[in-house]
């Protein structure tokens, strides 16, 4: 356990929200698993276990609550002192990438053998691989069961599954319930579904809507009256999405439409992402008030997290648009690449629009492919810069990605593109890859933060060393405090 069978006590007893998702208490006299915060009567404490995956409940032969849903939990954030390669794992098949390839080309890809990537994930997470993919992507069929209406046979292909057969076998053997018994009945049927995503508070969502909103690229992504909007596309299928904070809950509400359902599995879990919503707040705070150069400035932005990029691409090309230019340029300058080189929405995405005017989604961000044969004359690039986006979309277009490493990998790696230093590796990480140390040393915005009229890269790094593992952070309450 991660944690102590007396912090988990504590926890529970007093139905703390910061461990929702943390841990899982399993009933022996029930053999239900719930999460910390469950409203039911409590049980006595000799009569209850503790699991910090609920996929080992599972495996124990415990089934999910009913009334506190343990789908419906934070993702926990353990991984953070587990081993890279457990991390990087963990996120991948939260983005379904172990439900359609074995477990060897999964392994491959993270640069193990299928054998040790058992026995890392034995001695870490207490299962296999394939048990806890299959665990998480039964747990996201039974939150869209219960939240959405969408068939069964839409939950069953938007969890992973190739039948309706095989779902319904899963499913049962699982959690002793048919599919049909737990799905909504009076939920309409339409092209999108909404789900509630849950946070461990406190959450500034209004300063991260502040932060997104100073960004936004027009016909991509707006922000209006405390809701974000924005479109994508998936694997060739395009979508939209928007998000608004749920006023009773810890939670986000998420309005998807995207006419594939296996899209709703990885664009959720890219939302988390975005949107930081797996963070521990009170972990990450506690490490950096320590600080008192930090202290002050954490008190006014409480539930600090990581404004998200959608892609690793998108984040990339950002970072060289918007190189020595203002943020207000740089967006002048990504948006007339949206609207000239983005693909228009069409069909059921663009039937869906609830928005019209300036925010009105119109299109998705630019594909690689669109860009590396773009003619960039007029965008307002230097010609340097024009090169750098289209040799960086021909990468991208070519397969090219930070890849699966550690951080020092992925800043090594993106820094072999032409027109990216270690700044925009670090921001890329930060922004699309939500690596929780990455740290720009030589940004010029943090220099101004910490009153360093002519820092250096080696200054600032040397007052970050005592920030580690939360210098990401670090930077975002910073850059925050610039705007004080």
């Amino acid at each position: 356990m991660a944690l102590s069978f007396q912090q988990c006590e504590r926890a529970r007893r007093a139905r703390d929200h910061r461990y929702d998702g943390r841990f899982f208490t399993a009933v022996k006299t029930t053999g239900i698993y719930c999460r910390p915060v469950c409203p039911a009567p409590q049980p006595k404490s000799r009569n209850v276990e503790y699991f910090d995956t609920a996929a080992q409940a599972a495996q124990q032969g415990y089934r999910p609550c009913l009334r506190c849903r343990p789908e419906t939990a934070p993702h926990s954030p353990s991984w953070q002192g587990s081993v890279t390669t457990v991390k990087r794992a963990v996120r991948l098949i939260h983005d379904g990438e172990l439900s359609d390839q074995s477990l060897a080309s999964f392994a491959e890809r993270l640069g193990v053998s299928d054998r040790h990537l058992r026995r890392l994930f034995d001695a870490h997470v207490g299962v296999s691989p394939q048990a806890y993919a299959l665990n998480h992507r039964l747990l996201f069929a039974k939150q869209l069961l219960s939240e959405t209406g969408l068939p069964v046979l839409d939950v069953a292909v938007a969890s992973g599954f190739s039948s309706r057969r095989r779902f319904n076998d899963a499913f049962q053997r699982q959690f002793a319930l048919t599919p049909s018994q737990l799905r909504k009945p009076s939920a309409a049927r339409h092209p999108g579904i909404v789900v509630k995503l849950r946070y461990r508070p406190p959450f500034d969502f209004q300063g991260m809507l502040s932060f997104l909103s100073a960004r936004t690229l027009e016909g991509v992504e707006g922000v209006e009256d405390g809701t974000y909007y924005r479109s994508f596309t998936w694997e060739e299928q395009q979508g939209w999405f928007s998000l608004t904070q749920d006023s009773k809950e810890n939670a986000l509400l998420a309005t998807i439409h995207c006419s594939e359902p296996r899209a709703y599995l990885p664009v959720v879990q890219r939302i988390r992402q975005v949107f930081d919503l797996d963070a521990s707040p009170i972990e990450i705070h506690r490490a950096l008030r320590k600080d008192a150069r930090l202290k002050p400035r954490l008190k006014k932005i409480p539930g600090l997290r990581l404004p998200g990029i959608w892609s690793e691409f998108e984040a990339i090309i950002r970072a060289i648009v918007g190189q020595q230019i203002s943020v207000q340029a740089a967006r002048t300058i990504l948006s007339r690449l949206c609207d000239r080189f983005g693909q228009p929405l069409v069909g059921a995405a663009q039937s869906a629009q609830p928005l019209a005017g300036a925010l009105s989604l119109r299109c998705t961000f630019p594909s690689p492919r669109a860009l590396a044969s773009a003619d960039l004359n007029g965008m307002g690039l230097t010609g340097a810069r024009a090169r750098w986006v289209r040799g960086a979309a021909e990468a991208y277009a070519g397969g090219f990605a930070a890849g699966a490493g550690d951080l020092d990998s992925r800043v090594k790696k993106l820094c072999t593109l032409q027109g990216i230093g270690p700044w925009s590796a670090h921001y890329t990480c930060i922004r699309a890859l939500q690596e929780p140390d990455a740290f720009p040393a030589s940004d010029l915005g943090l220099y101004r933060a910490l009153g360093l009229e002519k820092g250096t890269p080696k200054q600032t790094e040397a007052m970050a060393e005592a920030w580690r593992p939360w210098r990401a952070y670090a930077v975002m309450c910073l850059w925050h405090s610039l705007g004080d």
